[in-house]
């Protein structure tokens, strides 16, 4: 195979139309410096939010730019423990024609987000692509294409929504090298790195907690500081090693992007000194309590710049609009918690076992058991999502966000969100996976995701569920305590 069998197509990006203005200029930047890098890495998200790549060289990548580079659609078809969930073989049964016998899609990078990595070694750049079929439209399958679309719906309405993310997630150290291959394969993950905690944890917040992590996570702040992430805090939370960071407002896109970076910045980091970060939700390891990941999402008028949930007038308060966005999220809440909770062991925090869970669909200013909270006032007036887990693919768990909370801008919301009999206290949130899949399998997620996405989606968390049920069964583990499966499944790869 020579070299330009990679190349998507000739002209791919300028024969379709792909970029803006700004992504042309900014592509001529990066060609002129070229000179200056080593490697690139080309990444994309898959279903499941992980980051899927190939690793080119400069010279490689300078065909690439403006032609795409073909790509395996693999990383669609196969679920959390590699797995084949969609029958590429045969008829594949989500509507993507493309996908049968593992036809190729075109990865076309953005150059906006191309950045040279910081570290010692190869001088490597990092850059995420846009999936697109070989007629120039948007894949059906890809995720970040959806929450554009998401983006320009509120462009139309004069709107930007603006987005902060507070993320837990856990500092391990590692006990050996061992990885994790025996009795891996297709569906069959291997044994998951073994790991220790770095302290006792259960006392938040306290300064001698976050003395035992910071030869680790305050290098890793600086890290993500010359990566271009707007890293506000890193605290120690109550588990022993849990870790959460919080970063500036962003656009959606952008966060999502961050998200994606962070997740995989901060795994690598970390191994570089033997230790293990995972974002698993709740790790089979002695005493630790679950992480989220809290989104907060306010809506601003690009004509003022005025956020539409602050109220007018010297009071202060929330805005008619922040209760009809609540309203909407509330109201599509159960069909669409999958996209924020897709995994099975991200459902272990939401029981009322853990005091500071979300456990209901609702909306409070300041009760956290509600997955709702509304917080602030004035220009900071903004809604924060409790309820997702730190491994949900970061563009459709905004994207739901975003879908739902513009139903309600709308009016299209059923009023006061998830409907109850008066004096009856609040649905609680979906508790297992099976639950969360049936809501939305039952649903319309259509209407934002595309038929194909929502086929494959309930595909992949089928087979998932499938084989943890079966594991089950056959084990006669407890499905009601976080398992051996989980920790094999999510703990390394996460």
């Amino acid at each position: 195979m020579s070299a330009e069998d990679s190349v998507g197509s000739p002209s791919f990006v300028s024969d379709h139309g792909l970029w803006s203005d700004e992504q042309f200029a900014v592509a001529e930047r990066i060609e002129a410096g070229l000179r200056e890098v080593d490697l690139v890495r080309l990444v994309f998200p898959d279903p499941h939010g992980l980051a899927r790549s190939k690793t080119l060289t400069a010279d490689a990548f300078r065909s690439v730019l403006r032609n795409g580079m073909n790509f395996s659609p693999g990383p669609f078809v196969f679920d959390t423990g590699h797995a084949i969930a969609v029958d590429f073989l045969g008829e594949p049964g989500i509507g993507v024609e493309e996908i049968s016998g593992a036809g190729n899609f075109i990865l076309v990078p953005d150059p906006l987000t191309f950045q040279v990595l910081p570290g010692p070694g190869p001088r490597t750049a990092w850059v995420i692509g846009d999936e697109y079929l070989r007629d120039g439209t948007a894949h059906p399958l890809s995720s970040r294409a959806v929450l554009r679309r998401l983006e320009a719906e509120y462009a139309g309405r004069g709107h930007a929504p603006v987005i902060g993310l507070e993320v837990e997630w856990y500092l391990t150290r590692l006990l050996d090298g061992e990885p994790g291959n025996a009795g891996n394969g297709f569906g069959l993950q291997g044994p998951a790195p073994r790991a220790a905690a770095v302290n006792a944890g259960y006392q938040f917040n306290l300064d001698a907690r976050y003395d035992s992590v910071a030869p680790v996570t305050d290098p890793l702040a600086l890290h993500l500081l010359e990566l271009g992430l707007p890293l506000r805090s890193v605290e120690h939370e109550s588990g022993p090693g849990q870790v959460e960071c919080t970063f500036s407002p962003m656009s959606a896109l952008d966060t999502a992007d961050a998200m994606l970076l962070f997740r995989t910045a901060t795994k690598r980091w970390c191994a570089r000194s033997g230790h293990h970060a995972s974002f698993m939700s709740l790790p089979l390891l002695d005493s630790f309590d679950p992480s989220g990941w809290h989104l907060h999402q306010s809506v601003r008028d690009t004509a003022t710049g005025r956020n539409l949930f602050a109220a007018e007038g010297p009071a202060g308060g929330l805005s008619p609009q922040t209760k009809a966005y609540a309203d909407g999220l509330l109201a599509w809440s159960r069909e669409l918690f999958l996209l924020s909770v897709p995994t099975v062991n991200g459902y272990r925090r939401l029981g009322p076992r853990h005091a500071l869970a979300p456990t209901r669909l609702d909306w409070n200013e300041e009760d956290r058991s509600a997955m709702l909270r509304m917080v602030g006032g004035g220009s900071g007036a903004h809604i924060e999502n409790r309820s997702a887990e730190p491994c949900a693919n970061p563009y459709l768990a905004l994207a739901g966000q975003l879908f739902a909370g513009l139903e309600g801008l709308d009016g299209a919301a059923e009023a006061g969100g998830v409907p109850r009999a008066e004096g009856a206290a609040p649905a609680l949130v979906p508790q297992s996976l099976a639950e969360s899949l049936d809501a939305f399998r039952a649903g319309r997620a259509e209407r934002l995701l595309g038929g194909p996405l929502k086929a494959c989606l309930v595909k992949l968390k089928e087979s998932e569920l499938r084989r943890f049920e079966g594991w089950c069964a056959a084990t006669g583990a407890d499905p009601g305590q976080v398992t051996d499966w989980e920790q094999r499944e999510y703990f390394e790869v996460y």
